[in-house]
């Protein structure tokens, strides 16, 4: 046995440093964005002149059970500054619930006022959101197409500010605005959603759009060039983010992107947690799924290979939650098997894999709240729980990473919005609501688990571990309690809402 123990020590610690090093190499590369981000600092590129005869545009509105912000929507696309008869709106109804009346009785209001809307409804739900976007470019008029999600509010000048680009460059395929949050201060879980997305539209994007490599249409809040969508063979629903597969077999046919971080559209943030983790959990698996359809093509591209290594990392970076997991469980057995090793060795070999897989979230995201602004500096104190919320989606994510290798499609699960804004206000009993997934008992096990290790940690003298394991307890916590909340609330007899009609989600 004591020889097993032994032949397993160094097998325990190099799967440990092998992970923590994996991890690691991602922690960098967000580094290298956030130094791509302030040397392009400067970069803001130059509306041109108004065309002197405007494109026909096309504003496409897919919806899928939204009776609470459909209106909402329709208002703010009917207000768009744009000449009348070169616009046209598409609502591409795919509910099954009260939506479609709200709907249609909206449709017909403007339909009267001489706007040039259309109520398309499909008899079956197939290809989800990409089947109705496809099902709608068939019969689009305008030869630039602009896309919002429901829980979107776009300001009145959004074309004015996005059409002249591709009016002046005909290499020009797609303009992507940034995303601000109507709810942003809603609660502690909308304020580290923010803080997350701020990550991706002020630092991520603007990086990779700057440095010269590809970034992606986020499905919504942009608009497209019918061409580009066209040359690239349509929208396909063989992944369940078909915006970034869209994106990416656009620009790999030779199609230039823009990325406008000044133009920001408003939206709506999940309230929720299991609604924000069924969104998590689709761009994941649809990331992967991605990766596995076009890295190939990709990498085999004549491309500068700084483009392709780019497009990598963006494409595989979430195969980090399975490797977070994985770290999970390895993190205690390789402090217990280097108990009696120097304190200064340790943190020789630990502390920079650890700072570069750690440190370089904070920085990243630090640098996202400068750039917001607005007073969202003083959110830097949330940057621990922001971490916290990353570990503990790793083990929700980490089925979708796993579901997205080893097959195509899937259930596009719509994220629940219910058109809040301020805090108080109360959605516990509105209809849409996500279901827990089967990784929450999971997620309390892990919390139990980091919370053992921790106090054992305590207990025994193990100092050094204790920051590292609470990252972890916290996390695991955090979500596991948020996700639990809902089923305590059915438990006591409270409602818990259903949507009539809609088929249950499959699971991962």
């Amino acid at each position: 046995m004591s020889e097993l123990r032994a032949l397993g020590a160094p097998a325990v610690l190099a799967l440990y440093y092998l992970t923590l090093g994996v991890l690691a190499l991602y922690g960098a590369h967000r580094l290298l964005l956030v130094w791509v981000y302030r040397r392009t600092r400067g970069q803001r590129p130059q509306l041109p002149s108004a065309p002197a005869d405007w494109p026909v545009v096309t504003v496409q509105l897919p919806l899928y059970n939204e009776m609470y912000v459909a209106r909402r929507l329709l208002d703010a696309v009917a207000a768009l500054d744009y000449p009348a008869d070169r616009l046209e709106i598409q609502v591409l109804d795919d509910s099954t619930d009260e939506t479609v009346e709200v709907t249609a009785e909206q449709v017909a209001y403007y339909q009267r006022r001489g706007l040039s809307v259309v109520h398309l409804r499909r008899g079956r739900r197939e290809g989800y959101k990409a089947g109705a976007l496809e099902a709608g470019l068939a019969s689009a008029r305008g030869e630039l197409i602009a896309v919002f999600d429901a829980d979107f509010v776009p300001a009145p000048d959004f074309l004015k500010r996005t059409v002249p680009f591709l009016t002046a460059d005909p290499g020009l395929g797609m303009v992507q605005a940034r995303w601000s949050h109507l709810n942003r201060r809603f609660s502690l879980l909308t304020r580290i959603q923010a803080i997350f997305l701020d990550g991706h539209f002020w630092i991520e994007h603007s990086a990779r759009h700057r440095g010269g490599c590809f970034f992606n249409f986020n499905g919504t809040a942009g608009i497209w060039r019918r061409a580009a969508i066209e040359s690239a063979g349509g929208w396909e629903h063989d992944t369940v983010t078909e915006d970034l597969d869209l994106s990416y077999r656009a620009q790999l046919a030779g199609w230039r992107f823009l990325y406008l971080p000044e133009l920001a559209v408003a939206s709506e943030l999940p309230v929720d947690i299991n609604g924000f983790k069924s969104q998590q959990r689709r761009w994941a698996q649809g990331s992967v799924q991605t990766g596995r359809k076009l890295l190939g093509r990709l990498l085999s591209a004549p491309l500068p290979w700084r483009v392709k290594l780019e497009a990598f990392v963006h494409l595989t970076n979430n195969l980090a939650y399975p490797l977070m997991v994985l770290l999970s469980l390895l993190v205690f057995p390789a402090m217990v098997l280097r108990r009696g090793s120097s304190p200064l060795h340790l943190l020789a070999l630990d502390l920079p894999m650890f700072l570069a897989a750690t440190a370089s979230v904070l920085l990243f995201y630090a640098e996202s709240q400068r750039a917001e602004g607005e007073g969202s500096s003083r959110e830097i104190w949330l940057l621990p729980a922001v971490m916290g919320l990353g570990i503990g989606l790793a083990l929700s994510n980490s089925l979708a990473v796993l579901a997205g290798l080893v097959r195509r499609g899937g259930v596009f699960e719509r994220t629940p919005k219910y058109a809040l804004a301020r805090r108080g206000e109360e959605w516990q009993s509105k209809r849409y609501q996500s279901r827990s997934g089967v990784t929450l008992w999971l997620e309390g096990l892990f919390a139990l688990y980091f919370l053992g290790v921790t106090v054992t940690s305590a207990l025994t003298g193990m100092w050094l571990s204790l920051p590292f394991l609470y990252l972890f307890l916290q996390g695991y916590c955090y979500i596991f309690l948020l996700s639990l909340l809902p089923n305590l609330r059915a438990r006591r007899g409270l409602p818990r809402p259903t949507e009539p009609g809609e088929a249950m989600a499959e699971s991962l």
